[in-house]
């Protein structure tokens, strides 16, 4: 009887798991929009104490009279964050994809993740 309520608890456990780890997946891979922005690169940085993830804000060019407008997002590759760093200081294009739902903050600050950067100057 013992053995038969820890067989069920490992089991409902396991599942759990499995379900948790599925939902990242798909978290992360699915995609729900996806776009480009274009602006300056303000300030980008590598955070965290332990899950080290890349941070940045991206002045956008505004219409003559408004505001500036910050987007904030986050880079999981490290071949797109040289080449941010690579174009600090120049107007970029950045292309993004909005993952929504992501469960925790190791895998980037902000829902936008950058894929690519292309430097316009």
């Amino acid at each position: 009887m013992k053995t038969k309520i820890i067989v069920w608890f490992i089991v409902l456990f396991a599942i759990a798991v499995a379900g948790f780890a599925a939902y990242v997946w798909i978290a992360l891979h699915w995609s729900y929009s996806s776009g480009e922005r274009a602006g300056y690169i303000q300030k980008f940085s590598r955070k965290g104490w332990v899950c080290k993830t890349w941070e940045g804000e991206l002045t956008m060019m505004p219409v003559p009279g408004s505001i500036p407008e910050k987007f904030m997002f986050s880079v999981q590759d490290n071949r797109v964050a040289g080449s941010i760093n690579a174009a600090m200081g120049k107007k970029v294009k950045i292309y993004y994809e909005q993952h929504k739902w992501v469960p925790t903050n190791f895998f980037g600050e902000t829902e936008y993740f950058v894929t690519d950067v292309k430097a316009l100057e």
